[in-house]
């Protein structure tokens, strides 16, 4: 039986991947470049699921995902918390002595600031955690290392020279899982997430007034993101999430009344809440 396939960006080794491996142990992990060839992968059927970083504890939003879930066909159908742990590795043979240049992504060179500062290191910036971490594997050089994930030193034969060197313990990554069908999560079995975006009419206050429904009817708002659409400045989308099933009165009524004072409401996905937002 062919084992079913998901989706991510990155390489082998990146933090995108052990989330893949954890979550979905037995489908097939299919890495991808970009997140534009992530969408496309699934859209075209050359994998089942994706699995997107969507929002940083620390960097915050993950840039383009939320260009992309609105045009897209795919539906958030779960999503899943994972603290960021990053280690400092080089080839067999090099020493915190012997390197000079640390090389990862820019995030990941962000949330990595202070041994990097406590050793001098030159900080090179890579497309990818895992990709800079096979990078400097075949390069082979002592005074090159790289920042990524456990996993990648594993796979690339890296010698680990220190552990956790992200500078917040709290580093933490949410990632969504996107499926080309819309499976809407039963309700009254578990805490409900419903991600869904809207455009706002050009009247005056007409975001308050959209969103004074969810206030009245009790509903808790985890989200709000605007950004520009088009590149047109007067052309404003949103990104909401909130806590519970459209089938719940109150949310039920919350959306009723956002539809009066929007264009257009799309639900991007009503799905079990992960364990770790109780934390």
């Amino acid at each position: 039986m062919t084992a079913r396939r998901i989706a991510y960006q990155g390489e082998p080794g990146s933090n995108s991947h052990m989330v893949c491996k954890n979550h979905y142990p037995d489908w097939h992990t299919v890495p991808c470049a970009s997140f534009e060839d992530v969408f496309a992968v699934v859209e075209n059927g050359e994998a089942e699921l994706a699995m997107i970083p969507i929002d940083n504890s620390i960097a915050g939003r993950v840039a383009d995902i939320h260009h992309f879930l609105p045009t897209s066909d795919l539906y958030i159908v779960g999503e899943h918390f994972l603290r960021i742990q990053f280690n400092l590795m080089a080839p067999p043979g090099a020493t915190l002595d012997t390197i000079r240049a640390v090389h990862s992504h820019v995030h990941a060179l962000g949330q990595c600031r202070r041994i990097i500062r406590e050793h001098g290191l030159v900080p090179v910036i890579a497309g990818d955690t895992a990709g800079a971490a096979r990078e400097v594997a075949e390069a082979d050089d002592p005074t090159q290392a790289a920042i990524a994930p456990p996993l990648a030193a594993d796979i690339y034969g890296l010698h680990i020279l220190a552990r956790d060197v992200e500078d917040e313990e709290h580093n933490t990554t949410r990632f969504v899982v996107l499926s080309p069908a819309f499976v809407q999560a039963p309700r009254g079995e578990g805490p409900v997430v419903t991600s869904f975006v809207f455009n706002v009419r050009n009247l005056p206050a007409a975001l308050y007034k959209a969103l004074g429904g969810f206030a009245t009817n009790g509903i808790n708002m985890t989200k709000l993101e605007s950004y520009m659409v088009g590149g047109h400045f007067a052309a404003t989308q949103f990104l909401a999430e909130v806590d519970g099933h459209p089938e719940d009165p109150g949310l039920k009524n919350a959306l009723e009344e956002l539809a009066f004072f929007t264009t257009d409401v799309k639900i991007l996905g009503v799905y079990p809440a992960d364990p770790s937002r109780a934390d």
